[in-house]
């Protein structure tokens, strides 16, 4: 493997100066429920989950690891309340972009502008895909493709989380498990 950096990892680290390194400890919160996402958040390591609350229920709906991108994108966007929260499941470290330096970066590189655009649509049809699964498959179906995505989250994620997600009991997320 080629130690030379990509032409996108050089735009990106034109802009390096922008981003603040943060140490986050298990189990906090980077955002509440209802309130206004003022910062996007890249994980160098670690990993969070996305929930909501339904009627006193709390419910899990995504999941995040190194490498990938997390904030409230509509929140984010569009200065609303946000619909869920963003929390860390172990001790991680994040590099946050403010919403005026996230402006500054895609107003002046549009090699960003473009890889963010991209990645955007990728975690749209990303989302697609877990409606639909969410629709048409079974828990169990379901749980393997969690599994073939990410293969150590069993290692990461409590299993309530992980059952939450399904919508399924920690009970019935047993028996599958028993089953394989």
């Amino acid at each position: 493997m080629s130690m030379q950096k990509t032409n996108m990892q050089l735009e990106w680290q034109k802009f390096s100066h922008l981003f603040r390194r943060e140490e986050v400890s298990a189990k906090k919160l980077l955002l509440k429920e209802r309130e206004v996402a003022k910062k996007i958040y890249f994980i160098e390591k670690g990993c969070f989950r996305l929930s909501f609350n339904n009627d006193g229920t709390d419910i899990t709906f995504q999941f995040f690891f190194e490498g990938e991108g997390i904030s409230s994108a509509e929140s984010f966007r569009y200065n609303q309340p946000s619909l869920y929260s963003i929390e860390s499941l172990e001790s991680s470290i994040v590099h946050s972009l403010t919403k005026t330096d996230y402006l500054k970066i895609i107003e002046n590189s549009p090699l960003i502008k473009q890889d963010i655009e991209e990645q955007t649509i990728q975690r749209l049809l990303y989302v697609e895909k877990l409606f639909l699964s969410r629709i048409k498959n079974s828990p169990e179906q379901r749980y393997k493709e969690l599994l073939d995505q990410y293969p150590k989250i069993l290692q990461r994620v409590p299993q309530h989380y992980i059952a939450s997600f399904l919508g399924i009991t920690s009970v019935s997320l047993s028996r599958i498990r028993n089953r394989r």
